[in-house]
């Protein structure tokens, strides 16, 4: 178990990927969430205390922020499971349960078909986005398609 800190604020005016780093750090963002058991565990409490604990409502599937209670990210079904930022599992275990040490571990993950899937994909960009690169448009070549057609010495049909 490897302790790391997550940092959830994301630079506006940088829009775009510009490195495999930053695809990194952006992944390592997206699985940073934690589940009822990993809380279970750092918060040494039991399931049914982490559960009442726990901000939901059965007729809101997304009620709004409640700083007295443990609330869970965005889900778009009744189903999904709960699952934690470990930001808001540390702010709950200082902030209401007055606990003065907090560590929240986050684990990764076993790859599953899915990572593996998207990690391809990943590659395939990255190996197009290269290729691009590479590629060099001379100034001379026009860039729309009405100068391309003025270029030709072909009548237009």
């Amino acid at each position: 178990m490897f302790p790391r800190s997550v940092d959830s604020s994301l630079s506006a005016t940088d829009s775009r990927v510009e490195s495999a780093a930053d695809v990194d750090a952006v992944m390592a963002r997206s699985e940073a969430l934690v589940g009822i058991e990993e809380v279970q565990k750092s918060l040494n409490r039991s399931r049914a205390s982490v559960y009442r604990y726990t901000n939901t409502d059965p007729r809101n599937l997304n009620p709004p922020f409640n700083p007295r209670k443990l609330n869970p990210e965005y889900r778009s079904d009744q189903k999904d499971p709960l699952l934690f930022h470990p930001n808001e599992v540390a702010r709950f275990a200082k902030d209401v349960l007055r606990i003065k040490e907090v560590t929240v571990e986050v684990l990764n993950s076993p790859s599953t078909a899915t990572q593996q899937c998207l990690t391809a994909i990943l590659e395939e960009l990255r190996m197009i986005r290269s290729q691009l690169d590479g590629l060099q448009i001379s100034p001379a070549d026009p860039a729309d398609l009405a100068a391309r057609r003025d270029r030709q010495d072909r009548p237009a049909a």
